[in-house]
Parts: structure tokens; sequence; C-alpha cells
């Protein structure tokens, strides 16, 4: 299977598949492809929106890459944030964050880099959290990390689970 890339520089990059013709699908006739490429785009994280830049999956503030570092860097290793999607909690689906091994990732895996921090997330979480900002706050009452998500049709009083639908 041929392909063909195209990278205009670090921050984007086009890759191009040829797809099968509308031929080949002969139970489905009334099927129309547009072109005959798929074409995937991979952005760094280092975009914004406010400079014209496409917004990454998983947004991380400043106070919340300065805590994980912090974090990180008291463990003594080299480990990325795994962020996912559990089922449970008080709306039906909560959020989970461990720190793992980079070694971990899985290919399926989404990996994002902010500054040097790692973050990596399983396709099925992305589809609930995609466009979701992770804050950290160090006020005594309401502090910690805090999850915007824009993809919650509720959230619950303690803000680590929410409902969505799919």
């Amino acid at each position: 299977m041929a392909f063909s890339s195209s990278c205009s520089s670090v921050s984007f990059c086009r890759v191009s598949l040829p797809l099968p013709s509308p031929r080949s699908f002969h139970s489905r006739p009334n099927l129309s492809f547009p072109t005959n490429t798929l074409s995937i785009r991979a952005i760094s994280t280092q975009a914004s929106p406010a400079s014209g830049g496409i917004a990454p999956a998983i947004a991380l503030t400043d106070n919340a890459l300065t805590h994980l570092n912090k974090m990180r860097s008291e463990k003594n290793e080299d480990l990325c944030l795994r962020i996912g999607v559990k089922q449970g909690g008080c709306s039906g689906m909560s959020y989970s964050m461990e720190f793992e091994s980079k070694e971990n990732t899985r290919p399926d895996d989404t990996v994002m880099e902010y500054n040097g921090f790692v973050i990596v997330c399983d396709p099925k979480s992305l589809l609930f959290i995609f466009g979701m900002q992770l804050d950290f706050s160090d006020a005594l009452i309401g502090g910690g990390f805090s999850f915007k998500n824009p993809n919650a049709t509720q959230t619950c009083g303690c803000g680590k689970s929410f409902a969505a639908e799919m």
C-alpha cells in the first residue's frame, strides 16, 4: 500500500493513504467518496488557539503543568501521566490520572507533550474528554486538580465524575 506525506513544520504533518474505490463496496451502491485519500493530521501541543493554532486534545494550564512537574520530580523517575475515564462515580463516569513509565504506552494511545511533560490517553477515554482542560489550584477549600470537560452533560459536586452522551 503506497502513501505519501508532507510535513510543513514540526507542528503539522499530513499523511495521505489511498482508500478503496467506491466500486469495491458492491453491497452498498449508494456510497460516494469525494476523494480517494484519507488525511491524518498530527499537531504539536505547542500550538494555542490564541495564536491561531489548533487546540490540543487535552490542554494543561500553567498551574497544572507546574504541579505535575513537581509531583513527577519527587518520584525521581522519567514518568508520563495517563489520563482516562472509567465507569463509576456520582455521575456515571469518573476521571483517572496516574503516573506510569513511558515504556507502558500502547501503540493506539494518543501521546501529547507539553514542554517535556508527556500525557497519554487511550482512544476510548479520549472520546469522552477530547478538548478537556486540566487545571490545578492550591486553594485550601476546593483546591486540587479540576477538569473542564466540554463533553460533560452533567458533573457532580466533587468535580471528579461526569456524565456524557455519545
